[in-house]
């Protein structure tokens, strides 16, 4: 029997590059698992039959504002420059989300410039003192018939509840633009990885000290396996035997469409807020730049059932993981994290940074001795 210093559950972005880091920084034996056949994650690419490269669970654009990680994850790819734009479909216009000055003068009809723009969304916002969910955060800045065209219902599709049950930073995330800026993002660095998200895991996962199971859930393993500390990137409530209750998580069904067209929609990504049971269509040629008489289109379906993607942040399902929190942190010799394991909504950069940060924390507390490993 091999023995690990760390088994990792999840080939994801929080396994990968606590891997690469411990084996790479630290010459640690890691075996890295997934119950998927698969490398990646949620982030996983493929080809389809047409040669073309498909993101299989939706579309995932690489977005950050930290050096750090764009520097870590530059180490195994070269990337290709791209920056996100999305439209939405309402009122049969197709407008720029999130809204800025075209969002307004296309939906009304008017021709505000910015100062009026500005000052058109100061007279219809709803003064709330207090923010308490994602309704409030939206109201409080474009008012109710923005609202009501362009949020609750894309919300409700996407989560599974009204906006008003969900956290503020759910709708807090997405800004609101009184200029013609129509990029989703705005962070520093913006780009794909050049060959695909799958050949950049690889290159993470391509090391000596590293072993990867893949089909292979924790079960399988945790009794035919010596190792001496766990990362645990699965639902932390199915850790536990959902002894507590179990955590709600949204899940996603895609429905891939080849089309014998050189390009179908004017931008990747068409939001559907008020019709139809899929929430978004992406066209992935204009993600990937690849040059191909098809193209590939992938449609979203929000639903209760299937793999867990999203966390619910709603507060009952906050005080619900706090619970399991407290189970977590005193359950010796296991590390929870990433999405799912932390119970957050959290981008790829966001993954890649708290897992530099349990690498940190890891080796702080273990350093190179490891029978003081708790």
């Amino acid at each position: 029997m091999t023995t690990y210093d760390y088994l990792i559950v999840g080939a994801g972005f929080t396994g990968a590059t606590l891997a690469e880091r411990l084996a790479s920084q630290r010459g640690k034996r890691v075996l890295v698992i997934d119950k998927r056949s698969h490398i990646g994650g949620n982030a996983y690419d493929t080809h389809n039959a047409a040669g073309l490269l498909v993101h299989r669970y939706g579309p995932h654009i690489f977005h950050t504002n930290s050096a750090r990680v764009f520097h870590y994850l530059s180490q195994f790819t070269t990337w290709r420059a791209y920056e996100h734009r999305v439209l939405t479909s309402v009122e049969g216009k197709r407008v720029p989300m999130p809204i800025n000055l075209d969002t307004l003068n296309e939906l009304y009809g008017t021709n505000h410039d910015s100062a009026s723009a500005t000052a058109y969304l100061e007279s219809v916002r709803i003064n709330i003192d207090r923010v308490r969910n994602s309704r409030d955060v939206v109201v409080r800045q474009v008012g109710t018939d923005l609202y009501e065209k362009l949020y609750r219902n894309y919300t409700k599709k996407q989560w599974g509840v009204e906006p008003d049950e969900l956290a503020p930073e759910v709708c807090g995330r997405i800004p609101v633009r009184t200029d013609r800026d129509d990029r989703y993002f705005t962070d520093t660095y913006q780009a794909i990885p050049a060959d695909g998200y799958t050949a950049l895991f690889a290159q993470m996962l391509d090391h000596d000290g590293i072993d990867v199971l893949l089909s292979t859930a924790f079960d399988d393993v945790r009794q035919r396996v010596d190792y001496r500390h766990l990362v645990y990137t699965g639902p932390v409530d199915e850790f536990f035997h959902y002894q507590l209750g179990r955590l709600p998580y949204r899940s996603l069904r895609f429905r891939e469409e080849t089309v014998d067209a050189e390009q179908v929609q004017p931008v990747a990504t068409v939001n559907y807020p008020n019709d139809h049971d899929y929430t978004r269509v992406t066209e992935m040629k204009h993600i990937t730049g690849q040059s191909n008489p098809q193209t590939a289109l992938i449609y979203e379906y929000p639903s209760a059932e299937g793999d867990p993607f999203y966390p619910v942040p709603t507060e009952a399902n906050k005080a619900l993981y706090a619970r399991y929190a407290s189970l977590a942190k005193d359950t010796p010799n296991v590390t929870f994290a990433g999405r799912l394991g932390s119970y957050q909504y959290l981008n790829m950069d966001q993954a890649v940074g708290q897992a530099l940060h349990v690498f940190d924390v890891l080796e702080s507390a273990h350093g190179s001795n490891q029978g003081e490993w708790r």
